[in-house]
Formats: C-alpha cells, structure tokens, sequence
C-alpha cells in the first residue's frame, strides 16, 4: 500500500505517575523465587526492563486517551470540527460496548458526521488505526482524523503474580514471564492531509502480514480451564513467538523493501513495538538493521501494547533523534500473529 496525501501532524501521550521496578515485582513473588532457587535480578537480566508504570485503581481508559488526543490536538491548527474521524485501537477497553471511541469522541466534543469506531488487533491496533485514518484522507473522504489507545496493566500483572505463587512451578513462571513486562500509558496520533499549514512527516506506504497458524502463541482472555469463575489469563510462548515472530518479521521486511523500494541501508531510524531486549534484537536482525538506528523505550515504559509505539515516537521527536529528510520505519508485531511495517518520509 501507499500513500501520498497522509501526514502525520503530532503524537500526544500520558504516562501514569507510579512506577514499578522490576525489583519490586521479584519482592512479590519472593516465594517463588526461593522455591525455584532464582537469583534476584533475573526479570531484568531476562527482558532489559528496569521499570514500568501503572494507573492508579480506577482510571478510565477513555479519559486518559482523550488527554493524549487533547495534547496531540494543541499542537496542530486543525480545528476539532475537521476530525473526520476518532479510532480507538487499545487492546484495554472499558466495556464491551458501546466503543470506548464514543467516549473520547465525546470528551473531545467532535461533530456528529465524524466516524467513530473501535479496532482491535492486539498490539497493532493503533497502526490499524493509522492506516483507517490515512485510508479516509487518501480517498478524500476526510481531511484529518485521530487516532487514540490506552492500556492498563496493573490487573493482569497482578492476576498472574498471584498464579504465579499459587502454581509454583517452573514451566507457569515460563509461560506467564512475558506479562510482567507490561506498561501503561495513552496515545493520541493526528493525521491529516497536509493542508494546515507545516507539513509533519509524510506516510509514504506500508506492508502487513499475517502468520494466523500461530494465533495460539500468545492469549490473554478468560481462563479457559475455571469456566466456572473466569478470571483473567494471559499466556505467552515466548520461545515460539521469538521464532514464528521472527520470521513474520522477516518477511514483512523483505515485502516493504520491494513495496516502498527502499533497502535496509537507506532506512535511517527504525521505531518498533517495545517488549523487550530479546524482541528488539529480533526485530533488528531479521531486517537487516543495526543497533545504530534503532530507538527503544521499553527499558523504563515496559511492554504498553498498543500505545508503546507511538509513545517512543513521540519521544524520539522530543530528543531530535528523529530528524527532517530522514526515512523512518514503524514496525509492529501482535499475537494473532500480524504485523506491519509503516514507512514515513520526516
């Protein structure tokens, strides 16, 4: 796919205010550290994660992202009547229905014509997202719209901390390690087609591809074995998802490479979904990019789904470290298995 009207006019994001250490998480699950005879230290030695943070008890995801909307918005002159349309792509929603995009629709106090929707796809959703927003400008259906997330991690990293105790065994501390890396945060994305004035980075195009043979790698949902109760459950090969995960990652690539006609070598910087150590060196190795260009959040934001990406966007373009004429790279990958590669011409 590509585009050639779609701009990028800011990224606005709200992070909570307490942190969790990866110290502190080993402090809970003490026990079991001691039963496993594990070293302390090992949740960061295996995932390069020093900390994250969580919201307090009873936040609101839709009001956490539509402060993200409300900050991305202040840096634009696009005035809220031209939003065409608000795309919630959170995996973290706060009912079944209605869609937790009505409620930032209404906090941001958009016009009725305005398109609104939710759209969820694991950790892609807010690139989903992107690509419905610059789908609507490139047919010029609108001329701007907005792309929110928010996700919570608290609940099920706490969930899992007590199954953790409760099960005890080595091979559940495998399977449920990948949930300690999670994060919080909120995104708000402004896109538009560059008719306001200063023109942000272009989307030049991008490629997605699907592994659905692998969608039971990673899951988070009802705990299937106590129907009865239902607690949440979050379940994750990390082995099988490096590997299969990897490999997507290498074909998605190899098709961007063919599709924007770029090469590894004229890509300057690279922004990829943050999770970990071990998934930044795989993302890297199977695109054929060196550490050089990569730019990473997670060692002090954690694993915060759908909004990690755009967040470490936006404080790349805080630091300078995302410059004008450069070539720049989004990749995300999520548990189904999908993944997509965005290009940007900044």
């Amino acid at each position: 796919m590509k585009f050639t009207r779609v701009f990028l006019e800011a990224i606005g994001y709200e992070l909570p205010q307490h942190i969790v250490t990866s110290s502190w998480i080993e402090e809970q699950l003490a026990p079991l550290y001691r039963k496993l005879h594990l070293q302390p230290g090992q949740l960061e030695a295996l995932t390069g994660i020093r900390e994250r943070r969580w919201w307090g008890h009873h936040h609101i995801n839709a009001v956490e992202a539509a402060k993200a909307a409300k900050k991305a918005l202040a840096e634009t002159d696009i005035p809220v009547e031209d939003i065409g349309a608000v795309v919630y792509g959170g995996v973290c929603r706060d009912n079944y229905e209605p869609a937790t995009a009505c409620h930032v629709a209404a906090e941001l106090k958009v016009r009725a014509e305005t398109a609104i929707c939710d759209v969820s796809n694991a950790c892609l959703g807010a690139m989903n997202g992107i690509i419905d927003i610059a789908n609507r400008i490139e047919l010029g259906q609108i001329k701007a719209g907005i792309v929110v997330a928010c996700e919570t991690a608290r609940d099920i990293t706490q969930i899992m901390i007590q199954r953790m105790l409760e099960e005890g065994t080595m091979e559940f501390f495998k399977q449920a390690l990948a949930t300690m890396t999670g994060g919080s945060g909120a995104c708000g994305i402004v896109l538009s087609d560059g008719s306001y004035g200063h023109k942000g980075p272009r989307l030049a195009g991008g490629v997605t591809l699907g592994a659905p043979e692998h969608h039971r790698m990673c899951r988070w949902g009802a705990d299937q074995r106590i129907p009865a109760r239902a607690p949440q459950m979050m379940e994750t090969n990390a082995i099988g998802m490096l590997r299969h995960g990897g490999d997507l990652i290498r074909r998605v690539g190899e098709a961007f490479w063919r599709e924007l006609n770029w090469t590894s070598e004229k890509l300057d910087k690279i922004i990829s979904h943050q999770v970990a150590s071990a998934n930044r060196d795989a993302i890297l190795n199977n695109l054929g990019l060196t550490l050089e260009k990569d730019f990473s959040t997670f060692q002090f934001l954690g694993n915060m789904g759908t909004v990690s990406l755009p967040v470490t966007a936006a404080i790349a373009m805080e630091r300078g470290i995302l410059e004008k004429n450069q070539k720049v790279g989004f990749i995300g990958i999520g548990s189904g298995l999908n993944s997509m590669m965005l290009g940007w011409e900044w």
